[in-house]
């Protein structure tokens, strides 16, 4: 693994990281998870196995730390590497059919913050049961958090893909 590489990723993480813990929470303790917005940057920007596995970890890791969700450790923890390759293997697909331009990458993100939102709460409903229903947490904090990540994604992508561009760390999505 390039340590270019490994730096950029951990940028990302860490500022997933920062925006993760100061989200207030919006609905029975849940707060969108705004480190998925930088996980699936990472992944866009650089795609591979390694670097997927390592940004899932770590992600997983660093949310169930910040989490304000009752008993939501193991949850994040499971759900971030599998959100993860899913992102990972759409985005193989996609990439063998168009470019990857800042409305892929918003595709994307609001694909990957459902299925995220839906792994997370299945799996907490699985471990630890959930504070309200399974639909008024989809519907109160997911999908707000699907917009949010969608909108923060069409701003950040541009913006990183461009500085990436133009330094001796090379995007490997165009």
């Amino acid at each position: 693994m390039n340590t270019k590489t490994l730096v950029s990723l951990s940028l990302l993480v860490g500022i997933g990281a920062v925006l993760h813990a100061i989200m207030p929470p919006v609905l029975f303790g849940m707060k969108p998870d705004m480190m998925l917005t930088m996980m699936f940057l990472g992944i866009l920007l650089f795609p591979g196995v390694k670097n997927v596995l390592l940004l899932g970890l770590t992600t997983g890791a660093i949310s169930a730390l910040t989490t304000g969700f009752p008993g939501g450790q193991a949850p994040n923890i499971i759900d971030k590497p599998i959100t993860a390759f899913i992102i990972f293997g759409l985005l193989l697909l996609v990439r063998n059919v168009t470019t990857v331009k800042t409305p892929v990458a918003a595709a994307l993100t609001a694909v990957g913050t459902l299925v995220s939102g839906i792994i997370f709460l299945s799996a907490a409903a699985l471990i630890v049961g959930l504070p309200g229903g399974l639909m008024a947490l989809i519907v109160g904090v997911v999908l707000p958090a699907t917009v949010v990540n969608t909108i923060v994604m069409v701003v950040v992508y541009p913006i990183v893909n461009s500085v990436l561009k133009r330094t001796s760390i090379s995007a490997k999505v165009s």
